[in-house]
């Protein structure tokens, strides 16, 4: 009987604790889920890495305790019923505020002023502390409750933590493996705070602005997710969505990134593929043999170079991102086995959906880790005796926001080059700057563990930038690097290899660090680059303050904002330099302009940087004519002469340095040649007016007023032929000048 009684006693105090145990599990459950809604929320504006991880961790941390501080006073002070409804119903607020607050965060300047780590965890904090504070009052006023219903302290105790834990495992998993995936961050933000006004009106049914709120919400619902154009344009006014862009036609969060797909033109059709806030990769449509980027470029210079006598190649690409590269070698090299390793399913998804991918392709995608993969490989190996070997193995996988550390240590590399051919080569882009060099550094330190012969290759004329691309090239045999460069006739950009006094510095720099398994700081030695792309977001933003300046004809402010922008990022100076002497020489100030484009040449000079100074020197040339210093102008003009020769050399077919070339000329007096680079900058580009003009004057200056005028008239037939109206008008309106002369001439 008394077992009987003590079961029942028992059995009551359980159903008791059934509320309060569901509330805790609510809550916690939706706390665990915001953390990992943070992460992903924030890698779309700061990256995904060690920082932002251990912000989001630490700061919704540090919002519950703070949570269960303040909620144990409350507890105390007020009925623990009225008192949830009221939490619960400003944590929905809040949890509306983190989708405000995050877009409003991401573009706030004094940021971005702020150091890496700092800057990361200032923006979670700002986001993402309050709701989590708030969240985490919930369950001491919870504990009071059902300790004020007399059970057992213990067991209530105990029960409310498990609860509460289960809450936050529950949330996890449903979290990670299935919310994020399937409905996306804002939408799961969206339901939290449905849930939450939901629990705030079961505890208190009779509190009237718990319904005032449900109607905002279902209001501000609706603008934030409602696919019709009035609610997206009032949902981006709010700042509860972004504003809507055209230009986006594929899109997907996945279970590790946000994936989109960006036309930045119809004719031609080119695209860009973004993952979370970088670019991964462009290319233009049906034209997958005209490579976009320039890391792409040294893949194919050093394959071609390597591949003369081969009709098919076995490859491995570490990252699929567009899928831009294997597609190039699909088509170069039909019938070659091409592997590719991309951990997110998502990001194949969009390849095939948005850019061009063939889902029948004879590429072949694993979806897994490429650390995981080389590790199947060579244990397949090791128990079956099956080996796969591959020509060239390309790492496209490292960015500077968020790196795969596995992927760059030694231990790594040492598995890469067992499954390389003895003429195999592994070539690995990666992002850093030679004013730091750290990473690289690392990188080649490393490498040269693994590999005898390890060289780099970055763009000539980005060299010295604050933020630049560079390929490690890994082999077991010596490669002639500089020719392999020089034999590649693709190339858009100037491939420029790193000789060994740059190489030495390189690892010095590094202090002859080797990353390994157990120690590979990357995003320390990264910090310097993130450091210098908040420079250059400054900069980005204060130069379209000057432009808009400019425009408005507020000359000396345009000039001062310029000067600010040097301040901030001192690499910027040859470009403000240069905008500084077009803004004197819109004002027809010319010797402050001569000064401006002088201090752009002596910081070049100054810094030794690998920069062709062409333009520069034209533009310089043009002030010292204006200026009366005629000499000196000549002197400019044949210097800019020879650099657009070398420009024309890498890039033939750039028809603005033609153009210029012949303009140089002309000013030097080489009429004939400089017709000659008109004639080919139309044929190049024959919608452009000025070129058009340019070779009529440089004809009237010879005295050839019929072939101008002959050129005239079929430059306006064509013109008219397209429907340009305003530009045939252009020319018709020079037609009359020359139609004129040539009257009063006869």
């Amino acid at each position: 009987m008394a077992a009987k009684k003590k079961e029942t006693k028992g059995l009551a105090v359980s159903k008791r604790l059934i509320i309060p145990s569901l509330t805790v599990f609510v809550t916690s459950f939706c706390i665990m889920v915001l953390e990992l809604v943070a992460a992903r929320l924030i890698a779309r504006s700061l990256g995904s890495s060690l920082y932002t991880w251990t912000s989001v961790i630490g700061v919704v941390l540090a919002g519950i305790t703070l949570g269960n501080y303040t909620g144990g006073r409350i507890a105390d002070r007020f009925p623990a019923a009225k008192a949830l409804g009221w939490l619960f119903a400003i944590c929905s607020v809040t949890c509306v505020a983190i989708i405000v607050s995050n877009n409003v965060v991401g573009s706030c300047r004094w940021l971005w002023k702020l150091g890496w780590p700092m800057r990361v965890f200032t923006h979670v904090c700002l986001v993402f502390l309050l709701p989590s504070a708030l969240l985490g009052t919930i369950s001491p006023v919870v504990a009071k409750m059902a300790l004020d219903r007399g059970l057992p302290t213990g067991k209530t105790v105990g029960d409310i933590y498990a609860w509460a834990a289960a809450g936050s495992i529950a949330g996890t998993f449903t979290a990670g493996y299935y919310l994020i995936a399937q409905i996306g961050t804002i939408a799961i933000i969206w339901a939290i705070a449905g849930v939450l006004l939901l629990l705030a009106i079961l505890y208190c049914l009779r509190l009237r602005v718990l319904y005032v709120w449900g109607v905002v919400f279902g209001c501000l619902l609706i603008m934030g997710a409602a696919p019709w154009h009035w609610a997206r344009a009032a949902g981006a006014g709010l700042r509860l969505r972004k504003p809507p862009s055209e230009t986006i036609i594929y899109e997907d969060e996945t279970s590790y990134c946000y994936v989109a797909v960006e036309q930045l033109s119809s004719a031609p059709d080119r695209r860009a593929f973004m993952q979370d806030k970088l670019k991964h990769s462009e290319m233009i449509m049906n034209d997958v043999l005209d490579l976009q980027y320039f890391y792409t470029h040294v893949f194919a210079a050093i394959t071609h170079g390597l591949s003369t006598d081969k009709n098919k190649l076995s490859v491995l690409a570490l990252g699929g991102g567009g899928y831009v590269y294997p597609r190039y070698v699909e088509k170069v090299w039909p019938g070659s086995r091409i592997d590719v390793v991309e951990i997110d399913p998502g990001v194949t998804e969009a390849a095939i959906q948005a850019f061009g991918l063939d889902r029948d392709s004879s590429i072949k995608t694993f979806t897994m880790d490429a650390r995981n993969y080389v590790d199947t490989l060579l244990e397949r190996e090791s128990k079956s005796g099956l080996k796969t070997r591959y020509d060239f193995i390309y790492g496209d996988a490292l960015n500077d926001y968020s790196v795969p550390f596995q992927l760059t240590t030694r231990e790594f590399n040492d598995k890469i080059a067992n499954l390389l051919t003895d003429d195999g080569v592994y070539m690995v882009e990666l992002i850093d700057s030679l004013h730091s060099g750290l990473f690289l550094g690392a990188m080649v330190n490393t490498m040269e563990k693994t590999f005898p012969y390890v060289y780099v290759i970055t763009r000539g004329d980005l060299a010295d930038a604050s933020r630049n691309t560079f390929v490690a090239v890994a082999a077991k045999r010596e490669l002639d690097v500089a020719v392999l460069c020089a034999r590649y006739k693709k190339k858009s950009h100037s491939l420029w290899h790193l000789g060994e006094s740059d190489m030495q510095r390189l690892k010095e720099k590094a202090a002859g660090l080797v990353l390994t398994d157990d120690y590979a700081p990357v995003e320390s030695l990264l910090s310097p680059v993130v450091r210098a792309d908040a420079a250059n977001f400054l900069s980005s933003e204060y130069f379209k303050e000057a432009k808009q300046l400019f425009e408005q004809g507020k000359f000396d402010d345009c000039v001062r904002k310029y000067r600010r922008i040097i301040e901030i990022s001192p690499i910027t100076s040859v470009r403000m330099y240069n905008e500084i002497g077009m803004v004197f020489s819109k004002q027809h100030k010319w010797s402050d302009a001569v000064e401006a484009f002088e201090n752009a040449l002596a910081y070049i000079a100054r810094q030794k940087l690998k920069l062709n100074t062409a333009n520069l020197r034209y533009n310089l040339a043009m002030a010292l004519r204006m200026a009366d210093r005629t000499d000196q102008a000549k002197e400019q003009f044949k210097m800019a002469v020879e650099d657009f020769r070398k420009e024309l050399q890498a890039n033939p077919q750039s028809a603005q340095t033609h153009a210029l070339l012949a303009k140089c000329l002309a000013a030097l007096g080489s009429f004939d040649e400089a017709g000659l680079h008109f004639l080919v900058a139309l044929n190049l580009n024959p919608l452009n007016v000025g070129t058009h003009l340019e070779l009529v004057r440089n004809l009237e200056v010879q005295g050839k007023l019929e072939k101008a005028i002959e050129h005239l008239r079929a430059a306006i037939v064509f013109m008219q032929g397209r429907g340009k109206k305003e530009e045939a008008a252009k020319l018709h309106k020079q037609l009359q000048v020359l139609q004129s002369k040539q009257s009063q001439k006869d």
